[in-house]
């Protein structure tokens, strides 16, 4: 009897599917082993990027978000998103952990279905370990991390409207793949690579590249280049400041992409003693030592292609793509983050998807062959195992972004040279009274980065709270040593002369503050108080004038004018 070609078609697209009970696995194996990260509250940078941000609590918001240059980053899609969550949670963070999870579960249900669609094998399995990889973590349990997310999401559906076009030839489905790719970008372009990895698809489908697919790339690399430079942009002056986070010439940097790349494949296939911020290499590009790794990483990918007709295809493709998606965050392109590490588990969020397919597939591929004798049940034991195991992993590393204080905690545990850990750690510290252990730990971040300015502004802050203003003025001292035009340096070395009873010194301080840039209010009430006190009434008036003008229900403002005595006239100056 011949076979039902129509029955047969439809078997097959079917496999390509997802069963409810699949869905229901991958949705509750995606929440269960982040669970801890749902009662945790903000950390490293949340306050800064979601609740500081004044254009996320505007009413006219989405219009700055989307027309200026307001944000840290030009990322309209995420900071509108942002904006929607904070009309509904404001400061309440398990609102914000309950979309990551819904959207990580959504990317895991998606990426099975897109593995199916590219019959890889075990893509049920391998969509599972994504799921719960312990890397994941970083951008999961991470609030602000949620760009990371969300480009992802479009990234997939990129990828699955460009597979149906591919299959019908329907040009509608290609611009459906370009509009995803545009909102993936705009997210946050960790997906600018796709161009390539399209490519490297139809390769994978046909066996090789066509003029025809590289005129199809030509409008997904026009939006690659674009937001890209606006992220070189917004990097480079918006959170560098015109300074480069590296110095480092070009062999340097191809030194160090090669390390990252060994560094993000081991952290893949065994994610232990994962850290917030790892150490920064230092790589001296006149030993040859330093590009071994570079050497092996070429020789590894040329045995690969010299049998890219048989076994050789599957690695390569898998290998490739991990490799071209990591390829933005591998150091040639300036970004603030290199200031404290040149690596970070949150940029492996998209480009472990190729490690997992590959290791997953042989593994599948190899528990199917006959001659191991393994048993379909034998082979499902030994992977729900791996999950469970690298479930128990994230469980355990999504606890310590419970808060501010045990992330730190870890990270300076593990990384004892990274400033920026000492630094937080000494916020958070100071945050809960605990100066003694905030003072301990801004000098531990000054041992390897003496001059960094707010840590110094910190530091003398925590001695101020403790009532020692001379180590304060010490330290705020050495801030305008290091930047005379530090705004903040002056107005707390202000109030330290204020504390001390030498007002003259504390108002030139006050004034030269306001000088360079806006002070809060309370810096400006403490400033009509010096005044009032010098008998310099008209001033002082004219201070909390302008303080009710920034907070016109500013009682203490209120209270300090009615209190002033009035201006007598002053009589002429001999000449």
């Amino acid at each position: 009897m011949q076979p039902n070609v129509e029955t047969t078609a439809v078997s097959d697209a079917r496999r390509n599917y997802l069963r409810p009970h699949e869905i229901f696995v991958l949705v509750l194996t995606s929440i269960l082993f982040f669970w801890p990260a749902l009662h945790a509250g903000f950390v490293f940078d949340d306050w800064i990027l979601l609740l500081e941000q004044p254009m996320i609590h505007a009413t006219d918001g989405l219009r700055r978000i989307w027309c200026t240059a307001e944000g840290p980053d030009y990322y309209p899609v995420t900071w509108t998103v942002c904006w929607l969550q904070y009309r509904f949670w404001g400061a309440w963070p398990m609102g914000y952990h309950l979309v990551n999870f819904a959207l990580h579960a959504l990317n895991v249900v998606v990426l099975a279905y897109a593995l199916k669609r590219l019959e890889i094998p075990g893509a049920f399995f391998a969509a599972l370990v994504f799921a719960v990889h312990p890397v994941n973590v970083a951008t999961v349990a991470w609030i602000s991390e949620q760009k990371n997310i969300l480009a992802m999401l479009f990234f997939l559906l990129t990828g699955l409207a460009y597979l149906r076009f591919e299959h019908k030839g329907r040009w509608r489905w290609y611009a459906v793949s370009l509009g995803c790719f545009l909102v993936s970008l705009l997210a946050k372009p960790a997906a600018a690579m796709w161009p390539i990895l399209l490519l490297g698809l139809a390769w994978w489908i046909r066996g090789k590249v066509t003029l025809r697919d590289v005129w199809r790339s030509i409008p997904f690399l026009s939006l690659s280049i674009i937001t890209g430079m606006l992220a070189i942009w917004f990097q480079g002056v918006r959170v560098l400041g015109g300074q480069p986070a590296r110095t480092d010439g070009f062999f340097s940097r191809l030194a160090c992409a090669s390390w990252a790349v060994w560094f993000y494949l081991y952290k893949a296939l065994l994610p232990m003693r994962l850290c917030v911020i790892y150490p920064r290499w230092e790589i001296d590009p006149f030993n040859p030592v330093v590009y071994l790794p570079l050497a092996l990483l070429v020789m590894i990918v040329a045995y690969f292609w010299h049998y890219r007709r048989t076994w050789g295809r599957q690695v390569l493709a898998g290998a490739g793509y991990f490799v071209v998606m990591l390829f933005p965050v591998l150091g040639f392109f300036d970004q603030g983050f290199y200031r404290y590490s040149f690596v970070a588990d949150q940029w492996q969020y998209l480009p472990i998807i190729g490690v997992i397919a590959l290791v997953v597939g042989g593994a599948t591929h190899l528990l199917a062959t006959e001659r191991l004798g393994f048993s379909r049940k034998t082979a499902w034991i030994a992977g729900a195992i791996v999950v469970v195991f690298l479930g128990i992993l994230s469980w355990n590393q999504t606890r310590l972004y419970v808060d501010d204080e045990t992330l730190w905690r870890d990270t300076v545990a593990k990384n004892p040279t990274a400033w920026l850990a000492q630094y937080n750690l000494g916020i958070a510290l100071a945050n809960r009274g605990q100066l003694d252990g905030a003072i301990a730990a801004y000098n531990e971040a000054l041992r390897y980065k003496p001059d960094d300015i707010e840590t110094l502004n910190n530091l003398g802050g925590a001695y101020g709270m403790k009532g020692d203003l001379d180590r304060a003025r010490v330290q705020f001292m050495k801030v305008l040593a290091l930047n005379p035009g530090n705004s903040s340096g002056h107005a707390n070395l202000g109030m330290v002369w204020f504390n001390q009873g030498h007002l003259a010194q504390a108002v030139d301080q006050f004034q030269t503050a306001l000088r360079i840039e806006p002070q809060p209010i309370p810096i400006r009430l403490t400033l009509g108080i010096a005044l009032g006190r010098m008998n310099r009434i008209a001033e002082s008036k004219a201070v909390f004038e302008d303080v009710l003008r920034l907070d016109p229900s500013n009682q203490f403002a209120t209270l300090a004018l009615s209190q002033l005595p009035r201006q007598t006239a002053v009589p002429p100056r001999s000449k």
